[in-house]
């Protein structure tokens, strides 16, 4: 295979991975993980680099977007980047000891689930009621509404949000992926943050958390420009087309059959680290 025809493949398929990440909510790293280490052969550790610079790119895209339109509550992704991005160096050092295996059997673990979590209904949370330490670090907010109006939320339980934040880090330290299970988890299930808010605030903090763990794969050689630059341009036009459909299409079935997609690749993940032939 020339490099031409390898760089063209990089680019298609990280291009199918941001948009069905971008439809879905799932992240293109979930598609582009398997793609390079299952399909194309590529090392966990170099996959990983990839991804995490495909992240820091879609992150300033779409990121950017939420924060204009006034859903993102900037003050709990900042506050709740602390942890993140102490998560994602310690997990960015643990994954450099880690065998491709090994983190193979992680990511499949990881990745069902993320398909269940996606399965499950969401809920809003209204009435909530705060906690004193959320009030007192200023985290309630309000998100605009379709008929032009503003509804404030509040929310609790930041020191176990928080914590939850640590190990999402950890993850997308070792993994290169936005870890957005666990921190849906975090938010939504956790700290009562509503669905739409929790979600955008994610994708904000999703950038800063992959920048502190590209750093250290950097350091390390783990990230080759002939494998990142493709991916990156590939993931990020593919989230921006994904954007643009999401306004017109109806994802739901989308969502629940890539979900069941993502639990075979899972388990065949999973099955092949075990053997070994990663």
């Amino acid at each position: 295979m020339t490099v031409i025809v390898f760089t063209l493949i990089l680019i298609v398929g990280a291009y199918c991975a941001g948009l069905l990440g971008s439809l879905t909510g799932l992240g293109g790293g979930v598609v582009i993980i398997p793609l390079l280490t299952m399909a194309l052969g590529i090392d966990f550790h170099y996959a990983v680099g990839a991804a995490l610079v495909a992240s820091i790119a879609t992150s300033s895209g779409s990121g950017s977007a939420y924060v204009k339109e006034g859903i993102t509550n900037i003050r709990l992704g900042m506050f709740l980047e602390v942890a993140t991005v102490i998560g994602a160096v310690v997990g960015a050092l643990v994954a450099y000891y880690l065998d491709s295996n090994v983190i193979a059997v992680i990511f499949g673990c990881t990745l069902i689930l993320t398909a269940v979590m996606q399965l499950t209904k969401k809920q809003n949370h209204d009435g909530v009621k705060g906690s004193e330490a959320a009030r007192r670090l200023k985290l309630f907010g309000t998100w605009p509404q379709k008929d032009g109006s503003f509804k404030h939320y509040e929310l609790r339980n930041v020191a176990g949000g928080f914590g939850v934040m640590t190990i999402a880090g950890a993850l997308s330290g070792i993994l290169g992926i936005g870890s957005g299970v666990l921190k849906v988890i975090a938010m939504d299930n956790m700290m009562k943050v509503p669905f739409k808010v929790s979600t955008t605030t994610s994708n904000f903090m999703m950038g800063v958390t992959a920048c502190a763990s590209a750093v250290v794969y950097l350091q390390r050689g783990n990230i080759d420009p002939g494998i990142a630059f493709p991916v990156m341009i590939g993931v990020l036009a593919g989230a921006l087309t994904g954007a643009r459909l999401l306004k017109r299409l109806d994802v739901r079935l989308l969502r629940r059959v890539f979900s069941f997609v993502v639990l075979l690749v899972a388990f065949n993940m999973i099955w092949q680290g075990i053997n070994g032939n990663f």
